[in-house]
């Protein structure tokens, strides 16, 4: 259990952090797709992660040691090797970036301050960006939407190795998963409508949960984890980029970001607790609960938050929002962020 946690502490930051990290070098339009091929490993790596386990598991007994030994031996000495690599890899800002020349540089910072990030360069911290975090709405429509995506993850992870025994069963549903996680990531950069492609996933979701707990073939109920998969991948990548593109300054960004995917994460708590031994084969109390996360908080969040952004913005386009800037000087506007009246929210 102590193991355990400090594993969980380790991990935390780095959903959280690497979300921040690529939106402080790509365009809003680009963010999306960038976030989803990060977000597709973590499909893939469910896809694989059978196979690999099946190959580790004829290693028992080498050295002495357990098959489940020797996976979280090889799997961590690669996560040991990585993360001492990113030591010299990763750059948190363009402005800081050794491996950019001063020509590039400046080309990175111009190209973010004219899709409206005035904040791209590196920011000295003051407690006024985590107070306004804290009191921007759209950190807690983030963190509900978020949680219906997050807390229907964990649940899912969770049950299809109870339900599907077959180690290379569980490879399609996780690839299909991954594709379209990217997918979505391309169409809503193209379109900038990344709360209807949050709904759009989450109707695939709903009617994959919904079959898991109607259908009674095993065929049926195969096809709806194909369906909850795809319904859930998506949505964590698509919410993050959402957040992310209404959110403006660097501290700002990096405060909701960690509020949200925490709150998200808190759910996990919920999910490690609905799928019962005592419930199969059926498992109707944990597909319910999972079901009810995508209909209220995912579909019915990512709703209430694209028209509240529609609102706000029309009301910015027809000057109902100049009065914030009223005797402020260029500076103070642009310290406002996402508050400046000519900051256009991406639906």
């Amino acid at each position: 259990m102590a193991v355990r946690w400090f594993l969980g502490l380790s991990e935390a930051g780095l959903f959280p952090g690497v979300g921040y990290l690529l939106s402080c070098w790509y365009k809003r339009s680009e963010l999306g797709v960038r976030m989803a091929i990060f977000f597709s490993a973590a499909a893939l790596a469910g896809s694989f992660g059978g196979l690999l386990a099946a190959a580790i598991a004829k290693m028992d007994g080498i050295g002495g040691k357990s098959d489940w030994s020797w996976i979280f031996i090889l799997e961590g000495l690669a996560t040991i090797l990585v993360g001492i690599a990113s030591f010299w890899c990763v750059y948190d800002f363009p402005d800081q970036a050794k491996f950019l020349s001063q020509a590039d540089r400046a080309r990175v910072l111009r190209r973010l301050a004219l899709d409206q990030q005035s904040s791209a360069a590196h920011e000295d911290f003051k407690m006024d960006y985590f107070w306004t975090s804290v009191k921007d709405w759209k950190t807690y429509t983030g963190a509900i939407i978020y949680m219906g995506a997050d807390g229907a993850l964990y649940a899912f992870s969770l049950f299809v190795p109870t339900i599907i025994s077959e180690l290379l069963l569980s490879v399609p549903p996780y690839a299909a998963a991954a594709v379209l996680t990217v997918a979505i990531g391309f169409i809503a950069d193209r379109t900038r409508q990344r709360g209807l492609c949050n709904i759009a996933v989450s109707i695939i979701g709903m009617a994959g949960f919904g079959m898991l707990l109607g259908c009674e073939s095993a065929g049926g109920r195969y096809a709806g984890i194909f369906l909850g998969a795809m319904g859930i991948y998506p949505a964590i990548a698509n919410t993050i980029s959402w957040s992310s593109n209404n959110t403006e300054g660097v501290y700002k960004r990096g405060v909701s970001l960690g509020f949200i995917i925490g709150w998200g994460n808190l759910n996990g708590i919920v999910s490690s607790n609905i799928y019962r031994d005592e419930d199969a084969p059926r498992f109707y109390p944990g597909h319910g609960v999972v079901l009810s996360y995508l209909v209220l908080f995912l579909f019915g969040g990512s709703i209430l938050q694209y028209f509240l952004l529609r609102r706000e913005n029309s009301k910015r386009r027809r000057g109902e929002r100049d009065a914030w800037v009223k005797d402020m000087d260029e500076r103070q506007i642009e310290l406002l962020g996402d508050k400046r009246p000519d900051f256009i929210y991406t639906l």
